[in-house]
């Protein structure tokens, strides 16, 4: 697959706040950090625009509180000067201040690639909403993570189990293409 030359390398929720496991339990693939660097290097080399996304919990218990420290993006993201700044308080980038689509559309964007945390939830979201939307959306599956998730009838999913459902529901869905990272470079 071809990124365009103005694709938009979407970083979602790369927050400090994920780093504690006494909050979300046992995460998935540990390459996602380096790989998202990766992906950051690539888009800022070729001038290609980034958008930051990060998520502000209600929740005054959630690390990702714009009052906890862990609301802040993780160090190796502070230095990038994004095109773009989301804060949002759901799960879709789309439902953000200020607004992705309207961004996208006036800049005449047409491709997005998304990356970040959590893999089922925000990432999953925002990629079915572009693909909705009708954006070219890419996910880096290996640039993205989760966490090990109860389902209703007390089952637990791993995180890697949800990755693979993502990808599957993503692909099968015809929302996104899921590429790794050095595919994508």
């Amino acid at each position: 697959m071809e990124i365009s030359a103005n694709a938009a390398l979407i970083i979602i929720d790369v927050q400090q706040g994920f780093d504690d496991s006494t909050y979300w339990g046992t995460r998935n693939n540990r390459e996602a950090e380096p790989n998202i660097a990766k992906l950051v290097e690539h888009w800022q080399a070729t001038g290609r625009p980034i958008v930051m996304v990060t998520h502000a919990s209600a929740h005054p218990e959630s690390p990702l509180n714009p009052a906890h420290p862990g609301h802040a993006l993780k160090p190796f993201l502070g230095s990038v000067e994004p095109a773009l700044r989301i804060s949002k308080t759901v799960n879709s980038s789309f439902y953000g201040t200020p607004d992705l689509d309207s961004w996208l559309n006036e800049t005449g964007i047409e491709q997005v690639v998304l990356c970040g945390i959590q893999t089922n939830m925000c990432v999953e979201t925002t990629a079915r909403m572009a693909g909705n939307l009708g954006y070219q959306t890419v996910v880096a599956l290996d640039a993205c993570h989760t966490f090990d998730l109860a389902g209703p009838d007390g089952t637990t999913l791993t995180a890697d189990e949800l990755s693979r459902a993502t990808a599957t529901n993503l692909h099968g869905g015809g929302f996104a293409a899921i590429l790794a990272t050095n595919d994508l470079l």
